[in-house]
């Protein structure tokens, strides 16, 4: 017999309540709930599968990526701001030592290792891949009302002046027209191409994610007290569906405009989950991404932007107030899942980092689905 979603998720629960945690506590000692969502954690993460046998470039095998990546999982899930918390933390908690795989304080590996794995899963994209695994073992079969979309300021330690610098010391007249020249031209050359948005509803998926800025830059947003708040870093984009679940993420420059990537998103989420409507504010009214929904099937419910004078904002369905469930999750990532403790740099480490909490967000708000009420 086929389990309908609701019923798939009531039985993951049950088990984990009966099978799994019983197990662990005979083992570890008594659970606390961040320990059981980390559990639950690993036990959706295809690890195994995803985590091939690589060699270092020593050519001695790669040991421990697994209780590596379990490590950086429990990092977010306990919302510890850096590496050197989690290794203090694994020392001195046995439990959590067990659960990442190693038995004793001896075999926790140097401050050094843990790093390097990281880089390693930021250039495989280790987390994406997880995170889209979970979605396809949890949401695949379940028809999605909604789908809210939505971005939030990532604010990072880095510098975006490094560019400006070197142009600067280089900044000779004759280098000044050459670059003058080649922005006329560019310009001139994507009008004849058309607008990024017109362009990406040609595109396959992988030239429009490749196509968005992803570097460290400045950006500004205007925030619900209508104040522009500006902050230097990234941004990430989000895809959430009914049950604050989230189903796909983009990272780009803080700079990039939410509507650039409305399509990419629309487009990759419709890959992984079946939905009904799409949710955006009125940064995403533009007659493009209409056409693009529509296209997929879906029904675009977007707040009117002023310059179009037609209906008011307080004509709009009242299914459209379910839209903040984008902003809920967007709250809890930055207060419980780590994304406010930014500590590396580059888009790729950034997306890793912010990416291990959307995992455990992800795995939590499922279980939660599973609660009557």
């Amino acid at each position: 017999m086929q389990l309908n979603p609701r019923q798939l998720v009531t039985q993951f629960a049950h088990m984990l309540q009966q099978d799994l945690f019983p197990v662990l506590q005979s083992v570890c000692g008594p659970l606390s709930g961040q320990m059981q969502l980390l559990a639950s954690v690993i036990s959706l993460a295809p690890l195994g599968r995803l985590l091939s046998a690589r060699r270092a470039s020593t050519g001695r095998p790669a040991k421990d990526r697994a209780a590596l990546a379990t490590a950086f999982m429990a990092k977010a899930v306990l919302n510890l701001p850096t590496t050197r918390d989690l290794i203090s933390r694994l020392r001195v908690d046995e439990s959590l030592r067990q659960f990442c795989g190693w038995p004793t304080v001896r075999a926790l590996p140097h401050e050094s290792k843990f790093s390097r794995a990281f880089a390693e899963f930021a250039d495989s994209e280790l987390p994406q891949q997880l995170h889209e695994a979970v979605i396809a073992a949890t949401q695949k079969e379940r028809l999605i009302g909604h789908i809210a979309r939505d971005s939030t300021a990532i604010p990072a330690r880095e510098s975006f002046t490094k560019q400006a610098q070197q142009n600067k010391a280089a900044g000779k007249e004759k280098a000044a027209k050459q670059r003058r020249n080649k922005a006329r031209f560019a310009k001139a050359k994507a009008t004849e191409r058309g607008t990024r948005i017109q362009r990406q509803r040609h595109q396959k998926l992988a030239r429009m994610l490749s196509d968005l800025p992803r570097q460290c830059d400045m950006g500004a947003k205007t925030n619900s007290q209508g104040n522009e708040q500006y902050w230097c870093g990234y941004k990430l984009h989000l895809d959430v569906a009914d049950g604050q679940v989230p189903v796909s993420a983009v990272l780009t420059s803080a700079s990039v405009h939410d509507s650039q990537v409305a399509i990419p998103l629309m487009t990759l989420t419709s890959e992984r989950v079946t939905h009904l409507y799409e949710l955006m504010d009125t940064a995403y009214d533009a007659d493009a991404i209409h056409q693009h929904s529509r296209q997929l099937n879906h029904v675009p419910i977007i707040a009117p932007h002023p310059r179009r004078g037609t209906k008011k904002s307080s004509q709009l369905p009242k299914v459209f107030k379910t839209r903040t469930m984008v902003e809920r999750v967007n709250a809890r990532l930055k207060d419980e899942f780590g994304a406010s403790h930014l500590r590396v740099r580059g888009a790729a480490k950034v997306m890793a980092h912010l990416m291990f909490g959307v995992l455990a967000l992800t795995v939590d708000q499922w279980l939660r689905m599973s609660t009557p009420g």
